[in-house]
C-alpha cells in the first residue's frame, strides 16, 4: 500500500461520462485522545481502468482536513480529494442492496399516482365550480321555452352526478395510495435501519486505476469530537492489606458514525496541542501612570485574597457519605491480559485486544483497562484549622511505575462505598496520598485559650497573643498514626513582627508558618497540643485577616 497525504481544498471536477462510484466506509480502528480521534476505516469496491470519481460514505460529520491519508494499491493513482457534507448527486442511490433499490422504486411510482390523481381531482371539482356558477341561467335567458329548461336541468342534474362520483372515486383511490405509500417508507425504514450507522460526512476521490478490479482503500483522519477521561474504583478492605485500583475510563463520542466491533486504543496525548516551542524577546521596562497603578493594586489585591480564601477551602477535601454501593469488578483479570499499556516519550497509551461497541450519541460509555493492586502505607491526617474531621490517606509509593493519569476515583473501604477523592500524579514528591474518606472514631477539637490570649499596647505597637488548644481522641480499637497540621501567620512586611511562643515540640516550617506533629495514639488516648504566637504591629493600623 502506499499513503498519501491532502491537503483538502477546492477540486476542479474531472470530465467523465461515468456516473459516481458510491461506497461506505467501515470504522476498524480508533486512537482516542483527551480532546479528539483518529479513525481508521476501510472500504473496497470495484474499479475500472481509467479515471473515475468515487463517493465514499459514512465517514465522520467533521474531520481535521490536513490530517487526511489515503492508501491505495499501486496500480492507483489518487489525483484529488474533497471532504463534504452536502454531496448532491442523482446518482446517489444504494444500488448495492436490490431490495433496498426496489422499495425505492415503487415509492417514486406511488409518487407519481398519488400526483395524477389530485390532479384529475381537482380539474373535477372545477368543472362542478363552473356548472355551479352558470345553475341561474333560467333566471337571466327569460325567452327559454319550458322544454329547452327541462333539457338544461336534466343536464345539469348528471353533469353533476356523474363528476360528484368521480371526485368520491379518486378520493378513496387518493386515500388508497397514500396507505400503501406509508407501507412502503415503513418497510425501506425496516430495510435501512439494521445497516450501520450513516454520517452526514463524505469523501469525493478522483482515482486513476491501472488494473480493472477490486480495490481496497483505508482511510485515516483525526476528528475532534470524540474525547476520553481517566477514572478509578479504589477498593480496601482494611488498613493493613493493599488497595485494588480498577483503572477505567470513559469514552464519549460524537462523530457521526457508530463504532462496531472496533480496536480501541486510549492515548494521553493531545494532537490538537501548539508544539511550537516559545521564543523569548526583549523586554523594555516602562513608567505606567497612577491611575492604571492603583487600578493594578486593586485588581492584584483582589485575586490574592481570592486566593488565600480558596487555599484555606481546599486544604483538605474529602466526602462523608455512607451509603452501601455494590461496584463490581467483573472479569478483571481477563481485562489486564487484553490490555496493554505503552510508554513513550510523550504520552502513555493503552491497545485494548478487547473489541468494543461505541455509539455515536454524545454518552459516556465506560472501558476497563487493567487492575493494579498498589501497595499502601495508611496513616491518619487532620488539619483541625480548616476541618475537624481526620481523613485516612493511603501513601502510595514509586507510584509513576503506574502509569497513572489524573483523574476522579470512588472509594470502597471495608464494603462501603465513602465517596470520591481526586487522583492526581503529577506533582513533584515521591509518594502520592490518596484520600481514602473520613474517619469519625477519631474526634479532633480545637479551640481558643481564652485566658492564655489577648491585645497589650507597647508604646508606638500593639502586641496581640494567640493561643490554641487542640485536643484529639482515639475511639479505635486499634493504635492510629496521626500527621496533625496547624499554622500561625508569617509576615512579609518588617512593621509586622510575629513570634512562635509555643509549639508543643512541632515541626515547623518558617517559611509557610505551618506546625507538624507526628502523633502515636493507642486505643482511647486523649492528646493535648497547645501552641501559641504572638503578633506586634503599629497601633494605628488594622491587619483585616487576622
Amino acid at each position: 500500500m502506499k499513503y498519501l497525504f491532502y491537503c483538502l481544498g477546492f477540486i476542479s471536477t474531472i470530465a467523465s461520462a461515468q456516473k459516481p462510484i458510491f461506497t461506505t466506509a467501515k470504522v476498524k480502528a480508533a486512537t482516542v485522545y483527551f480532546n479528539a480521534a483518529e479513525l481508521s476505516q476501510t472500504t473496497a469496491l470495484n474499479l475500472p481502468v481509467g479515471t473515475s470519481e468515487i463517493v465514499i460514505k459514512n465517514v465522520a460529520d467533521y474531520l481535521n482536513e490536513s490530517t487526511m491519508q489515503i492508501g491505495a494499491p499501486n496500480s492507483v493513482t489518487v489525483l484529488s480529494v474533497q471532504f463534504t457534507q452536502n454531496y448532491i448527486s442523482e446518482y446517489e442511490i444504494d444500488e448495492t442492496n436490490p431490495m433496498i433499490k426496489k422499495v425505492r422504486d415503487s415509492i417514486t411510482s406511488t409518487e407519481k399516482e398519488i400526483k395524477k390523481v389530485q390532479i384529475e381531482t381537482y380539474s373535477n371539482q372545477q368543472t362542478i365550480a363552473l356548472l355551479d356558477a352558470n345553475q341561474n341561467v333560467a333566471g337571466t335567458n327569460t325567452g327559454m321555452n319550458v322544454t329547452e329548461l327541462m333539457k338544461l336541468v336534466d343536464f345539469y342534474k348528471t353533469k353533476r352526478t356523474e363528476l360528484d362520483n368521480a371526485v368520491v372515486t379518486l378520493k378513496e383511490k387518493e386515500t388508497k395510495l397514500k396507505f400503501k405509500l406509508k407501507n412502503l417508507n415503513n418497510k425501506l425504514e425496516i430495510n435501512t435501519k439494521n445497516e450501520e450507522k450513516n454520517s452526514k460526512g463524505k469523501l469525493i476521490i478522483q482515482v486513476m486505476n491501472e488494473i480493472a478490479g477490486v480495490v481496497n482503500l483505508d482511510i485515516n483522519y483525526i476528528t475532534n469530537n470524540a474525547s476520553w477521561n481517566p477514572f478509578y474504583d479504589l477498593r480496601a478492605e482494611n488498613i493493613t492489606t493493599p488497595i485494588n485500583m480498577m483503572y477505567k475510563a470513559q469514552v464519549t463520542q460524537n462523530t457521526g458514525i457508530d463504532w462496531k466491533k472496533v480496536k480501541l486504543t486510549l492515548s494521553s496525548g493531545n494532537p490538537n496541542q501548539n508544539n511550537k516551542a516559545p521564543i523569548l524577546s526583549s523586554w523594555f521596562l516602562r513608567y505606567q501612570n497612577k491611575d492604571e497603578v492603583n487600578d493594578f493594586n486593586n485588581y492584584r489585591g483582589n485575586v490574592y485574597d481570592a486566593k488565600v480564601s480558596k487555599l484555606e477551602e481546599v486544604v483538605v477535601q474529602g466526602y462523608s457519605r455512607k451509603e452501601k454501593k455494590d461496584i463490581k469488578i467483573r472479569g478483571a483479570n481477563s481485562i489486564s491480559n487484553h490490555t496493554n499499556i505503552n510508554e513513550t516519550q510523550l504520552n502513555v497509551s493503552f491497545d485494548i485486544d478487547i473489541p468494543y461497541d461505541i455509539l455515536s450519541n454524545g454518552k459516556p460509555h465506560s472501558v476497563a483497562l487493567k487492575e493494579i493492586k498498589l501497595p499502601a502505607t495508611y496513616k491518619y491526617y487532620a488539619a483541625p484549622r480548616v476541618d475537624k474531621d481526620a481523613f485516612l490517606l493511603a501513601e502510595i509509593k514509586d507510584y509513576s511505575k503506574y502509569n497513572l493519569l489524573p483523574g476522579d476515583a470512588n472509594i470502597i473501604f471495608e464494603g462501603l462505598y465513602v465517596g470520591k477523592t481526586m487522583i492526581n500524579p503529577n506533582q513533584t514528591s515521591d509518594s502520592l496520598n490518596l484520600s481514602m474518606g473520613r474517619d469519625k472514631k477519631i474526634t479532633i477539637k480545637r479551640e481558643k485559650v481564652v485566658d492564655k490570649s489577648g491585645t497589650r499596647f507597647l508604646s508606638s505597637k500593639k502586641e496581640q497573643t494567640f493561643t490554641y488548644d487542640i485536643t484529639i481522641r482515639n475511639n479505635k480499637k486499634e493504635v492510629a498514626n496521626l500527621t496533625l497540621k496547624d499554622q500561625y501567620p508569617v509576615s512579609t512586611d518588617k512593621e509586622i513582627e510575629i513570634e512562635l511562643a509555643q509549639s508543643d515540640n512541632a515541626k515547623e516550617n518558617k517559611e509557610t508558618g505551618i506546625l507538624t506533629w507526628d502523633l502515636n495514639l493507642n486505643p482511647n488516648e486523649t492528646k493535648k497540643i497547645r501552641f501559641s504566637y504572638r503578633v506586634k504591629y503599629p497601633k494605628d493600623k488594622i491587619l483585616d485577616n487576622l
